[in-house]
C-alpha cells in the first residue's frame, strides 16, 4: 500500500544539480538500507511501477533496484526534507539489499527490536520466489492457500491451549509458529506486512 507524502511541485532539483539524495529505510523496522540519488526521471519511473528506481552515476542510467539481482526494494512511502533537496523512502525489501548480501549497507544500522521479523520476512519472500525443494517454506507455498491457512488455524489453537493451560514454553513456542505461518500466508495471499501494520496504526487514532 503506498503512502504518498510527497509534494513533488517544491522539490529543489536545481539546488542539487538536478541529481537529489535519497535515504532509504525498511518499512517496517525503520534499519536504513542505503543511500542513492535520483533524477525527476529516476523519480517519476520509482511512482510508477511502485519500486526505487535511482540514477546511477557510473553508468550514467536509469536503475531499478533489483533489476538483476531480484532484490528489489518495493515503495511503501516517498517524502522530501524541510529544504526539499533530499528524499526519505520507505520501502519493503525483498532479499538483502547490499550488493555484499547484507540486509544494509550501513551495518551499524541493523539491530533494531523488530529487526529480524523484517529479515524472517524477506526470507519468507526469497523463498517464494526462488522456490527450493529442501524449504518448509517453498513447500508450504507450493501446497497452495487452503494448507498455508489450516497452518494457521492450528497453530492459533495452539497458542490459546498453552495459554489456557499456563504453559509459558509453549506459550512461546506456539506463538513463533503462529506468527511464521501468518508471515508465509499473508505473502502467499500477496499482503504485505506493512498494510497489516498500516491497518493497527489507522485502528489506534
Amino acid at each position: 500500500m503506498l503512502i504518498n507524502k510527497l509534494d513533488s511541485k517544491k522539490l529543489d532539483w536545481d539546488k542539487v544539480d538536478q541529481l537529489m539524495p535519497v535515504i532509504v529505510q525498511n518499512a517496517i523496522n525503520g534499519t536504513v538500507l542505503m543511500l542513492g540519488y535520483m533524477n525527476q526521471e529516476a523519480l517519476a519511473k520509482t511512482l510508477e511501477i511502485d519500486k526505487v528506481t535511482f540514477y546511477s552515476r557510473t553508468k550514467q542510467r536509469l536503475w531499478t533496484k533489483g533489476e538483476s539481482s531480484g532484490n528489489f526494494l518495493e515503495l511503501v512511502n516517498i517524502s522530501q526534507d524541510c529544504d526539499n533537496d533530499t528524499l526519505l523512502i520507505m520501502a519493503n525489501p525483498i532479499g538483502p539489499t547490499c550488493h555484499l548480501g547484507t540486509t544494509s549497507c550501513f551495518k551499524d544500522s541493523e539491530g533494531f527490536t523488530l529487526d529480524f521479523i523484517s529479515h524472517l520476512d524477506g526470507v519468507i519472500n526469497d523463498r517464494y520466489l526462488n522456490r527450493d525443494d529442501k524449504s518448509y517454506t517453498s513447500s508450504l507455498f507450493d501446497s497452495g492457500v487452503k494448507r498455508m491457512a489450516q497452518k494457521v488455524g492450528e497453530e492459533g489453537v495452539e497458542v490459546a491451549l498453552a495459554a489456557a493451560t499456563n504453559d509459558r514454553a509453549e506459550l512461546v513456542n506456539e506463538s513463533s509458529d503462529l506468527l511464521y505461518h501468518l508471515l508465509v500466508l499473508l505473502r502467499g495471499k500477496e499482503v504485505p506486512l506493512t498494510e497489516i501494520i498500516e491497518n493497527l496504526k489507522q485502528r489506534h487514532q
